[in-house]
């Protein structure tokens, strides 16, 4: 099938200005942004994504759990879609690029496509997966998995937040549950453009990464559970600090990690503390241990070498654990034929290029379970994400965009 002309490139100043403006709804505190899922932030950056899609003559469809499909016809009926996006959500303290990158990049596409008046066989549809971020509500990548058949969707509208609010309530009460079935759609391609929320390209000097492969992840919800004592009239050797064993868990946690490198990541980050008080003794501590690897063996010893040693060390020191697996999913390879077509783009164009495993978890992930997908990365300045000093370059956003147009529209075949 015909490639796009080596000159065929996106208006980068208009992708950076995009990015720029979208930025401006649900600022953060420190030069980053709080748009977390369902919030009315989210509902306002959905609004503008909307209104932008509409001008560049794409037709909007929601589904049930608020995914957004914006499409551009393709001139064959019958040709199955081309998907391209990521999720305009963010952390409570996120960054301007990770998730929206892919979702205006997807939007770049079509208005490109559009300035140079090419029509494509296949439709292309801009998406918006909703909370991929998972904060807010758990687990990430939530209406992706729904939409793969991994999640169930009344299970998902069950969630809750922090205070108690249910998913499907919030989903209904900024406006964005949609009509259409979940998973109905069926696609003939996913590409999925993000940061790379790490260090290597940038340390490599590579402009993009070529993802072949996505890790596995497992997040285990684990509890310690002692005595809550006055911190003050109770003797050292009659405490049952729970506080102990989050201690002990933790080097385990590393201690696991670091065994099974190179392929293998894991850390403690969620911790909650009860009662959360000056001058008592921890009674229970909730805490999530997240362990990542692109090969399923590696991550499921992980799991099982923490469950098996945990319960002892905790006993050592009087407390008690239990643990259960929270978010999961099995660790994806991309489909080599577009991956080939991301890594010939990047070649065609002259960009510096590397082969590299994503170390996050992406909407991609779910949805190569059912419907051939890759990803494409960029570099971040000092790998830093999930953080408002999350920063890249107008040059590595374009350099993304660009090989993303490319395999794109190499897959949704020119119309001459």
């Amino acid at each position: 099938m015909p490639s796009p002309g080596e000159n065929m490139t996106i208006n980068g100043e208009r992708l950076w200005d995009a990015l720029m403006e979208m930025a401006q709804i649900g600022p953060g505190i420190a030069g980053g942004n709080n748009r977390q899922t369902l919030t009315d932030e989210d509902a306002e950056g959905r609004a503008l994504f909307q209104s932008w899609c509409e001008a560049a003559g794409m037709s909007l469809g929601v589904d049930e759990m608020g995914t957004m499909f914006a499409t551009r016809p393709g001139t064959d009926p019958d040709a199955l879609p081309v998907y391209v996006g990521s999720h305009l959500d963010t952390q409570p303290t996120g960054g301007k690029y990770d998730g929206v990158l892919g979702v205006l990049a997807g939007l770049e596409v079509v208005r490109t496509l559009n300035d140079l008046d090419i029509k494509t066989k296949h439709p292309i549809v801009v998406t918006n997966w909703t909370n991929e971020e998972g904060t807010r509500f758990a687990p990430a990548m939530l209406a992706s998995g729904v939409f793969a058949g991994v999640l169930d969707q009344d299970w998902a509208y069950a969630r809750t937040d922090a205070k108690g609010l249910k998913f499907g309530e919030e989903l209904q009460r900024i406006g964005w549950k949609g009509s259409e079935k979940v998973g109905a759609r069926k696609m003939h391609a996913f590409f999925e453009l993000h940061i790379e929320q790490g260090p290597i390209l940038e340390a490599e000097g590579k402009d993009v990464g070529v993802v072949t492969h996505g890790q596995g992840l497992r997040w285990i919800e684990c509890t310690v559970t002692g005595k809550g004592q006055h911190t003050g009239s109770t003797p050292m050797y009659m405490r049952r600090n729970a506080g102990r064993g989050l201690a002990k868990v933790t080097e385990l946690v590393h201690e696991i990690a670091m065994r099974h490198q190179p392929n293998a990541v894991g850390a403690i980050g969620h911790i909650d503390v009860y009662p959360n008080s000056r001058n008592i003794i921890p009674e229970k501590i909730v805490f999530t241990v997240d362990f990542r690897s692109h090969i399923l063996e590696t991550l499921e010893e992980m799991v099982a070498e923490l469950n098996a040693r945990a319960p002892g060390l905790c006993a050592e020191v009087g407390v008690k654990f239990s643990a259960e697996v929270v978010g999961f999913f099995d660790p994806p390879a991309f489909d080599e034929t577009l991956v080939g077509r991301v890594r010939d783009a990047a070649e065609r164009l002259g960009y510096s290029h590397m082969d590299i495993v994503s170390g996050a978890g992406h909407d991609a992930c779910w949805i190569n379970r059912i419907y051939p997908t890759t990803m494409i990365m960029c570099p971040c300045e000092d790998g830093l994400s999930h953080n408002e000093a999350e920063e890249i370059s107008p040059a590595w956003a374009s350099a993304g965009a660009n090989v993303l147009f490319h395999a794109v529209v190499e897959t949704a075949e020119i119309v001459e």
